[in-house]
């Protein structure tokens, strides 16, 4: 007899929580049939995602091993888990557990079946203190089938006369657990409530009550066969459409076995990674991990083969432990940004075609306005809702890196000529100002942004040229010599008495107001800071920096020898560096509050920033820009020891005393993502660059134009969007706007006045210059605008004033 458990006054379990982001394995098949991708910590399984790569099925699935006099261990808390990789590159994984007691010992190893949808687990369990027969052995799995531990029924069964455990999710997806042997006994039941560990625990039994568990978030438990006296079973986890289909999944692979599995999981990863360039030649002294085969493994991983091109920025859900059902993308999404990081790491690795399917990927999803959304689901659609300049600029940057590496020409790049006209026309329409900056925070004039932008628009002219529309990239590359010229009246502040000390001139800010277009100074004004409490949340501009000022060196804008980059960097690092057991990393700007609170607890919407491993791979960039090869490999070399003992590098690392209460050490990774894809194609990365001894993805067409040949714009721009309020002496002053329009002006107070009508240019913009170049410094441009097609005047006056120097 069974019953649906509906005890606890028919709760259907505890408020359901994902687990550990400190992964310590991520991993996949390559082959187009898979479907299926998993992650490891504390020495189990955690997510394992199906039929996507965005929707994690599972919470967590380990084991718990009971013996005599009420002996309860569990796999996940009680032991020491060493995980190696069975061959460089190969995300196979051997887990070694055993337990503090020093009673057990657990021996796994974990793939993902090439051919089925099923995930195998050997697992080998020795007696260290008495005998196996002394112990029983279960496992316990908690489903959240689609990213959902809530509305799950979890059922004990069987497929065909062959035991197995069962759940299915509100989303019509099912799992299935079945073991060699058979289940000895089975449990479904409500987490926290009545699930097995529950069971276990009280009474030392499985209640074969507990058979059916509806609509709740629930938990399946399996009692293992050990008394035949084997200590080897396969574990096979199986997913479908339907519980029949994953139970077909289950046995099919549990009757094919493990080795060959294995065998063609393993070859099909050697054979991927011996197509790579070989950037892992010996240091000396060599790393004890291939950390180079580790990140290119954890790029390869975070794709679907079965949908071509995208990948997902973390296998992995920050703080996952304290977020529930609400958090529904956590980090398995595609961010743009992250994805053009991807593809580059793949493009260095000497992989294009990876990088090209990416390219295609983008290609697809960009919105009809010629922008792409802040994260998306793999199918294009948008999670989050904002708009970030940088993620509408960066596939550009990734077509032209494609068409200087010779991987994307003719006809093929020609293809791309709409999606390069559409993204470009959405950046000098929309910017330069960014609604959100590339930590997802705050609106205004972004150093890094800027940066992309501008770098962009040079690549879309050069594409567009190619593909005969000379008009168009003239004026592209027009649009990006005004905002160069710009940079510097938009985001750079002289010393003030907080920073004089440090012997600096200026230093770039993280981000200006967006109303400093209007003739504010970037050294007014305050900044918000995101995720920190109210009467910490605003700070002057002035006093926010940011190591994103480095990517005016990383996009090719600005020499590393600026005095006002070098200048720059003084500040930073007397603000934002962090010396760590592993060498020195950088916080992402002043008084950030993305990370644990003082008392190490999870971020909960407020918090405090902790360093990021990332950026000292850009820091190492901007070394060998700067000509500085020996600090750039001992950045790398504190970029890799940041990585958690599986080689995945994390998000962000703990920068205060260990605190192992929390799981939190010094200079080891904290409790956000791990591992961060960005962050790996950053390495891959720098390793090319250090080979090439040449920033490897550095775009040459704005080194080429302002740093060598200081190419500046004859003209300043006025838009609605970006209302200039100065022009310099000597330039014109182009006008653009969306509509046509004749626009009467005047430099002498409206005594006299002249009418001139605008231009549409093939981007859809209305320009007029302005012939204001003979006008002398303190003249004052008066003008205002009739709206031809509307048939009315604005009904209000706009003046711009002629200065000395950059406008």
């Amino acid at each position: 007899m069974t019953q649906d458990d509906t005890s606890g006054s028919n709760a259907r379990g505890i408020a359901p929580r994902w687990t550990s982001s400190a992964k310590s394995g991520v991993g996949t098949a390559l082959s187009p049939a898979c479907r299926i991708w998993f992650t490891l910590s504390h020495g189990i399984l955690n997510e394992v995602y199906f039929p996507r790569v965005d929707s994690a099925c599972t919470r967590d699935i380990g084991l718990i091993v009971t013996g005599p006099d009420g002996y309860f261990s569990e796999e996940k808390r009680d032991t020491e888990s060493v995980v190696t990789t069975i061959e460089d590159g190969v995300p196979a994984y051997r887990l070694v557990n055993t337990a503090l007691d020093g009673r057990y010992r657990i021996i796994k190893r974990i793939i993902v079946d090439p051919v089925r949808n099923s995930l195998l687990q050997k697992i080998s369990f020795e007696a260290l203190h008495g005998s196996i027969h002394d112990y029983r052995l279960y496992v316990l799995a908690a489903p959240h089938l689609i990213n959902a531990g809530s509305g799950n029924t979890g059922w004990v069964g069987d497929y065909k006369g062959t035991p197995m455990l069962f759940a299915s999710g509100t989303n019509g997806v099912s799992l299935a657990l079945a073991v060699t042997g058979g289940w000895k006994a089975g449990s479904a039941g409500y987490v926290g409530i009545s699930d097995g560990w529950r069971q276990l625990q009280s009474g030392g039994e499985l209640d074969p009550r507990i058979a059916h568990a509806t609509d709740g978030n629930v938990a399946l438990t399996g009692e293992i066969d050990l008394s035949s006296g084997s200590d080897t079973v396969l574990i096979s986890l199986g997913f479908g459409n339907r519980a029949e289909e994953a139970g077909y999944s289950a046995l099919a692979s549990l009757q094919a076995g493990y080795s060959e599995a294995e065998r063609a999981y393993v070859a099909d990863w050697r054979r991927w990674q011996s197509t790579l360039l070989a950037l892992d030649e010996p240091r000396a002294p060599p790393p004890e991990l291939n950390r180079y085969r580790i990140s290119t493994a954890v790029l390869a991983t975070h794709r679907p083969l079965s949908f071509e091109g995208p990948a997902v920025a973390s296998l992995s859900i920050p703080w996952g432990f304290a977020k529930g059902d609400e958090d529904l993308g956590g980090y398995h999404l595609v961010w743009p940004r992250d994805l053009v990081e991807t593809a580059g790491g793949f493009l260095a690795a000497g992989a294009p075609q990876d990088a090209l399917r990416i390219l295609a990927y983008l290609r697809t999803i960009q919105e009809a306005d010629g922008h792409w959304p802040q994260n998306a689901w793999l199918d294009g659609e948008p999670y989050w809702t904002g708009i970030q300049m940088d993620e509408c600029a960066f596939p550009i940057l990734l077509a032209d890196a494609l068409r200087r590496e010779g991987a994307l020409t003719g006809d093929a790049l020609l293809s791309y000529v709409p999606m390069v006209e559409r993204a470009a026309r959405y950046v000098v329409i929309n910017g330069p100002v960014t609604g959100e900056d590339r930590w997802e925070e705050d609106g205004g004039f972004s150093p890094f942004t800027l940066a992309v932008e501008i770098a962009a628009l040079l690549a879309a002219a050069d594409i567009l040229e190619i593909a005969g529309q000379n008009h168009n990239a003239d004026y592209l590359r027009q649009t990006a010599d005004a905002w160069n010229d710009q940079i510097e009246r938009w985001t750079y502040v002289a010393a003030d008495a907080a920073t004089a000390d440090l012997g600096v001139k200026g230093y770039y800010v993280r981000i200006s107001p967006p109303d400093i277009a209007d003739g504010a100074s970037p050294a007014d004004g305050f900044v918000p800071i995101k995720n920190r409490p109210p009467a910490e949340s605003m700070m002057p501009t002035a006093r926010v920096v940011s190591p994103d000022a480095l990517a005016l060196v990383r996009f090719g804008l600005r020499a590393a020898d600026d005095p006002r980059i070098v200048d720059t960097v003084r500040v930073i690092d007397a603000q934002l560096k962090c010396d760590l057991p592993q060498g020195p990393l950088w916080y992402r700007y002043t008084g950030d509050g993305y990370g644990e609170h003082a008392d190490g607890s999870a971020f909960d919407g407020t918090g405090i920033g902790r360093p990021w491993p990332l950026l000292a791979g850009e820091r190492a960039h901007y070394e060998l820009a700067a000509g500085r090869k020996k600090e750039a490999i001992t950045l790398l070399d504190a970029l890799e020891r940041s990585a958690g003992p599986g080689g995945l590098l994390p998000e962000q690392v703990w920068d205060k005393p260990d605190m192992p209460e929390r799981g939190l050490v010094f200079g080891e990774p904290s409790g956000s993502a791990m591992p961060l894809v960005w962050a790996h194609a950053e390495h891959i990365k720098l390793l090319r660059s250090l080979r090439d001894n040449a920033v490897f993805d550095m775009p040459p067409q704005g080194v080429e134009r302002y740093v060598k040949n200081k190419i500046t714009a004859p003209f300043a721009l006025w838009r609605f969007n970006n209302k200039t309020a100065q022009v310099p002496v000597g330039k014109r002053l182009r006008i653009e706007v969306m509509a046509k329009a004749i626009v009467r002006w005047s430099a002498d107070g409206w005594e006299n006045a002249a009418d001139t009508e605008t231009r549409r240019n093939g981007f859809d913009i209305d320009v007029v210059e302005l012939p204001t170049e003979r006008l002398q410094k303190g003249a004052v441009i008066t003008f205002t605008f009739y709206w031809s097609d509307n048939d009315r005047w604005e009904g209000v006056d706009f003046s711009v004033v002629v200065t000395d120097g950059d406008a």
